[in-house]
């Protein structure tokens, strides 16, 4: 089965920037898609971010566009998420998810983790 694991939350001053880490275990085959997305109380889940294994493509949300990048470290079986320049919209929990579609809506994800907390403070 796979497994996902989220880590690098924490409380952050705006303006500053946090590095999320997603561990990945359990997968079979090549083509398959990393995304995040983020929940704040009492609003929707939002898709934030994604990459695909197959072309290395990526998508980010309008939100966090120009201020948010993904990457990936095969090696390490783990994708990354950089948040730069945060506001305090940004406070979430977020959540990596694992697919093979790469689409931004959650029912498109089967797999997903636990959650890690994001504060940002002003």
């Amino acid at each position: 089965e796979v497994r996902l694991v989220e880590s690098g939350g924490g409380s952050v001053q705006a303006g500053g920037s946090l590095r999320l880490s997603c561990a990945a275990s359990g997968f079979t085959g090549d083509d398959y898609a990393i995304a995040w997305f983020r929940q704040a109380p009492g609003r929707e889940r939002e898709a934030v971010s994604c990459l695909k294994s197959s072309d290395n493509t990526t998508w980010f949300g309008d939100p966090v566009k120009g201020r948010f990048s993904i990457s990936s470290d095969n090696a390490k079986n783990t994708v990354y998420l950089q948040m730069n320049s945060l506001n305090a919209e940004d406070t979430a929990v977020y959540y990596c998810a694992a697919g093979y579609t790469g689409g931004n809506t959650a029912t498109e994800y089967d797999s997903w983790g636990q959650g890690t907390q994001v504060t940002v403070s002003s």
